[in-house]
């Protein structure tokens, strides 16, 4: 063996034993303050705030971060809860997302059978409180590191409100909150622990209002047109469109407003709609179809209508150069167990579950194996637009009890107690040690870029699907 080749492998040597003791100074850092983020997480989680209300959860996250060190900049993109945590300086620039929004109606306590905290009340049934803590956790472990190392680079913690169906990411895309980033990590809770190249479906949603003549509906039936049947009408319309769309195409409305009395005829009336598909293209497409039947509708009853576009996003652009490295860290960190307490937990839950959702409580131990999905399925997230213009990559932890589904009792409960917290934990360390791998590592972040610069093409421009409307600030109101 050459000297050369001997000094090589010396080198080798010297770098993973230098890699291996950050990464374990680190997870120990978070294993000693794994307490204290559930606790703030529990805090969340204890009072559930809507999209664009989410000024205490927004405000705790905040001075954890400014308590840790970190400059915060607040109000950015017109959002009053959203936010920046920024440490360091030069480059490269690591973004990571936080969120922490509830969604309404969906209230539960942290046990094993239904039973509300406040009747219709708000929860994190989508476990936004586990997202933003676990972020924020990743974010200032990975400062400690970059302070005892003498690291440099930036880290930026953009805490995005209003993830369900108010797109508050999209807003802050559009207003220059992402240009100075090289990539963005993200998790989301989940039933599974995973790192995958995932694409999503591209949404776009919009509130229709109709205005017809108020009247009583049996002495002067005549006189009056209803906003309600202009609303039935479109939907009545909409459905029978369902014929003519692509099988990958998702409609789904809710009426919000449908009168007062029966004995009236309804002045006012309004329905909430939502288009989702694989391809931006088609949302595109399939919402003006949906506008020409909401036209078509208020003509055929003799009411007006007026709609306004809610939200817009674009389907994840899958990386699989930052989802290896992602997958790599959360394979080494591994899966977690449950406790007695909590598999006893887990198993009265499981047994609420439909059976055909029902999985192994050992699939908490597992890792899933990397795969690559260009084309969405399931849900929408306004991630999508931030994949678009800056390489991004994401993973899941168990943070509910396996065959969980999302907007579910189950998934507020299992987020509410020790379940979520470990699965919160499990992602804070692969965030936090991906982190590191991109300051440690510039080369993968080239690729990374180059990799989205191919995916989206030499022609492509942003520009954001809901157009150039304000943020809703009370689209939950």
């Amino acid at each position: 063996m050459t000297n050369k080749l001997i000094a090589f492998f010396i080198l080798i040597s010297t770098l993973c034993h230098y890699s291996c003791r950050a990464q374990q100074s680190v997870i120990e850092s978070l294993d000693r303050d794994a307490d204290k983020y559930a606790e703030i997480a529990q805090q969340i989680w204890n009072n559930p705030e809507l999209g664009y209300q989410e000024i205490q959860s927004s405000r705790l996250l905040q001075q954890t971060l400014a308590d840790a060190g970190f400059e915060i900049e607040v109000g950015v993109a017109g959002i009053p809860t959203a936010f920046v945590a920024s440490y360091g300086q030069g480059a490269p620039v690591i973004g990571l997302l936080a969120e922490y929004d509830a969604l309404p109606g969906i209230s539960q306590q942290a046990i094993p059978m239904r039973q509300e905290v406040e009747k219709g009340g708000n929860g994190h049934a989508c476990g936004h409180h586990l997202f933003g803590t676990a972020s924020t956790a990743a974010a200032i472990a990975a400062k400690e590191w970059m302070i005892n190392n003498n690291i440099s680079g930036t880290i930026k913690l953009i805490g995005t409100p209003a993830e369900e169906g108010g797109a508050g990411k999209v807003y802050m895309v559009r207003a220059g909150v992402f240009e100075d980033i090289d990539a963005v990590l993200h998790w989301h809770p989940g039933n599974q622990n995973n790192a995958g190249a995932y694409s999503s479906l591209a949404n776009k949603s919009a509130k229709f209002r109709f205005y017809g003549i108020a009247s009583h509906a049996a002495v002067a039936p005549q006189n009056g047109r209803s906003a309600l049947d202009g609303v039935e009408a479109m939907n009545y319309m909409v459905n029978l469109m369902r014929e003519h769309v692509s099988a990958d195409t998702r409609i789904h409305y809710v009426i919000t407003s449908g009168g007062e009395a029966p004995n009236v005829v309804p002045e006012f009336a309004e329905v909430f709609y939502y288009v989702r598909h694989p391809e931006m293209d088609m949302v595109r497409e399939t919402f003006d179809r949906v506008v020409q039947a909401a036209e078509g509708a208020a003509l055929g009853t003799e009411t007006t209508m007026e709609y306004e576009v809610i939200h817009g996003v674009y389907n994840l652009m899958p990386n699989e150069t930052l989802a290896k490295i992602t997958h790599d860290n959360l394979t080494d960190i591994g899966g977690f167990t449950y406790t007695d307490a909590e598999k006893e937990f887990a198993e009265k839950i499981s047994s609420t579950l439909p059976e055909r959702s029902r999985q192994s409580l050992s699939i908490t131990e597992q890792i899933r194996p990397f795969r690559v999905v260009e084309k969405g399925a399931g849900g929408s997230t306004d991630v999508g637009d931030v994949s678009w213009v800056v390489p991004t990559a994401g993973l899941s932890t168990a943070t509910w009890v396996p065959g969980t589904s999302p907007h579910t009792w189950q998934a507020v409960a299992a987020g509410g107690m020790s379940i979520g917290h470990k699965g919160m934990m499990l992602a804070a360390k692969t965030l936090s040690q991906t982190i590191l791998d991109l300051l440690n590592n510039t080369d993968s972040i080239k690729r990374a870029k180059e990799e989205l610069s191919k995916r989206v093409g030499n022609k492509f421009s942003y520009e954001a699907l809901l157009g150039d409307r304000s943020p809703p600030l009370d689209y939950r109101q």
